[in-house]
């Protein structure tokens, strides 16, 4: 895997660091739109994207109905309507508030695990993703390839995984349970390198429970101990970040 070039940006506030990730991506669909009769995106579910999504709805510009949107992970064990599960909060955060062309679901409930993560693989697989929006977690993960999970040459794009202790700990942390024993311990999640397939990588990432994994990330060695760092290999990737998750960089 070679690294590539990539823009790291840095703003004073979670919300100021949202709205200018939501600009940026506004003006890259619109590119691509105007290249294109519809494009592919992959969109992250956590609060830490919350910003970025209020931003990006709200933009009138963006004719989200040429888009073709997907998620990257689903818990196992979940009731169907859990506001916790990723496919609702991304419904209520972002595809419930603009009329996308299609929004494809995980399926945290399938009987069959193994055949949801084949059926939404061969979605994912029918054309280029063009652009990934997604997060960094407190452990470096990306999706729910957690360190332990994570397999930068994986030969599967989607895969059932145990979550461990930090990332099921992070969801307490962001207010998703009450408690870490409500957390479920297996998901679906997207693999590294399908996530690395995309054209574009807009990767929005505040506050300061995410500073040593940001730094990881940017600084350490490219690693699935932080499977963020194979962010560092993609063609096209911007790293928005607020003062807090910054707060370890030495730039």
């Amino acid at each position: 895997m070679l690294e590539k070039t990539y823009t790291i940006k840095i703003y004073e506030t979670r919300a100021q660091m949202g709205a200018a990730a939501a600009e940026a991506t506004s003006a890259l669909i619109r590119s691509l739109l105007a290249q294109k009769e519809s494009i592919r995106m992959i969109f992250a579910a956590a609060p830490s994207q919350s910003d970025f999504l209020a931003a990006l709805t709200a933009d009138e510009r963006v004719d989200f109905s040429r888009i073709h949107a997907f998620h990257m992970d689903e818990y196992i064990g979940l009731a169907p309507d859990a506001p916790q599960g990723f496919g609702n909060f991304l419904r209520r955060e972002l595809f419930s508030k603009v009329p996308f062309a299609s929004v494809s679901y995980l399926d945290g409930c399938a009987i069959d695990k193994a055949a949801e993560c084949r059926r939404y693989g061969a979605l994912l697989a029918a054309s280029p993703i063009d652009v990934v929006c997604l997060g960094i977690g407190e452990n470096g993960h990306i999706a729910f390839n957690d360190p332990a999970a994570a397999d930068f040459h994986d030969t599967e794009a989607v895969k059932v995984v145990e979550l461990d202790a930090v990332c099921r700990q992070q969801q307490v942390n962001d207010g998703c349970f009450s408690s870490l024993s409500l957390v479920p311990t297996h998901a679906l999640t997207l693999t590294v390198p399908t996530l690395l397939a995309a054209a574009h990588h807009v990767c929005i990432v505040p506050t300061s429970r995410k500073a040593a994994a940001v730094r990881n990330a940017v600084c350490g060695a490219l690693t699935e101990a932080c499977p963020a760092s194979a962010l560092r290999t993609c063609r096209d990737m911007v790293l928005y970040l607020d003062k807090e998750s910054a707060g370890a960089l030495s730039l």
